[in-house]
């Protein structure tokens, strides 16, 4: 569904985007991850048309996106930083969005009254709570039936029962009608539970992109106890991206496959062995730890 192919962006000499590229295949769920100053929103406002590159492609169903109305009306997006007219509600933005999006819903937007229930949508949205202007942005959103939506930080400000309301009404869109979705977060143990891919990014680039499930196979954390004390001269083509111990109990954070790495450390006879899987956002640290972003103790 979305191609991009080596794109550059320059601002004012800060080079946000270099050479990233990534593909989000139709019908995903593709989270985007990354530190600050990644590059996460400033692809994100490429992909929806926003920004033109200076350098590279961007397809969208395999058209440029880029003041390209076509390939627009296929999109829908949520900033972080939410915008509409100043005095406007969100039943003006709905008749608005009406006359934008051919495929606009009117028959789901009077259903959705009943999931948006806190929303007056005759209120200027504007002066509603930060919670309630992303309820109204979902509302509408979800009423485009976009092939593409386009999320940043998309449920930040919702309580807890707003959240898994707006991620089932997502994941329904998935499920039935092939929506493409990509979301980009700092809630990683959210996306883990929503997401099928993920693109780490690093400094303007895709660093690893898999889906979730690769992702997951290929570290795994080993909690080992050895007859000795000390932590063993270990195969030096083995990928070992972290080391901790308490007591006698060493974990190891292992680029590979659970089943591979425990027959490599077998042969050491340890004690006791565990091959544990790791979290997206345990995943999101150590891989990011080879970039000179890696986790330090700190003692205060």
């Amino acid at each position: 569904m979305i191609d991009v192919r080596d794109v550059v962006k320059t601002f004012e000499g800060f080079r946000a985007l270099d050479g990233l590229s990534m593909r989000v295949p139709k019908g995903a769920i593709y989270g985007l991850v990354g530190p600050n100053g990644a590059g996460k929103s400033t692809i994100l406002r490429h992909i929806t048309g926003v920004y033109r590159p200076d350098a590279g492609e961007i397809l969208v169903g395999g058209m440029p996106v880029y003041e390209n109305p076509a390939a627009k009306v296929r999109i829908a997006g949520i900033p972080d930083e939410l915008y509409y007219f100043l005095s406007d509600s969100t039943q003006d933005m709905m008749r608005f969005y009406r006359g934008i999006y051919p495929r606009f819903d009117p028959v789901r937007y009077q259903a959705l009254k009943d999931v948006f229930t806190t929303v007056n949508e005759k209120q200027s949205i504007r002066r509603l709570s930060k919670g309630m202007q992303k309820q109204s942005a979902f509302w509408l959103a979800l009423c485009c039936r976009p092939e593409l939506l386009v999320l940043d930080e998309p449920v930040d400000g919702l309580d807890p029962v707003m959240r898994r309301q707006v991620w089932s009404l997502l994941m329904g869109d998935v499920a039935e009608h092939g929506t493409t979705v990509l979301v980009s977060s700092h809630n990683l143990r959210e996306l883990e539970d929503v997401c099928d891919h993920v693109g780490i990014l690093s400094r303007g680039k895709v660093l690893v992109e898999r889906s979730l499930s690769d992702l997951q196979e290929n570290v795994v954390k080993m909690q080992v106890v050895f007859q000795e004390r000390e932590l063993p001269r270990l195969p030096a083509d083995m990928e070992v991206l972290n080391v901790s111990q308490v007591g006698r109990i060493h974990t190891l954070i292992v680029r590979g496959n659970a089943v591979d790495v425990t027959n490599r450390l077998a042969v050491y006879a340890p004690i006791l062995m565990e091959a544990l899987p790791l979290t997206l956002e345990e995943i999101f640290i150590y891989e990011l730890g080879g970039e000179d972003y890696a986790v330090r103790e700190i003692v205060l």
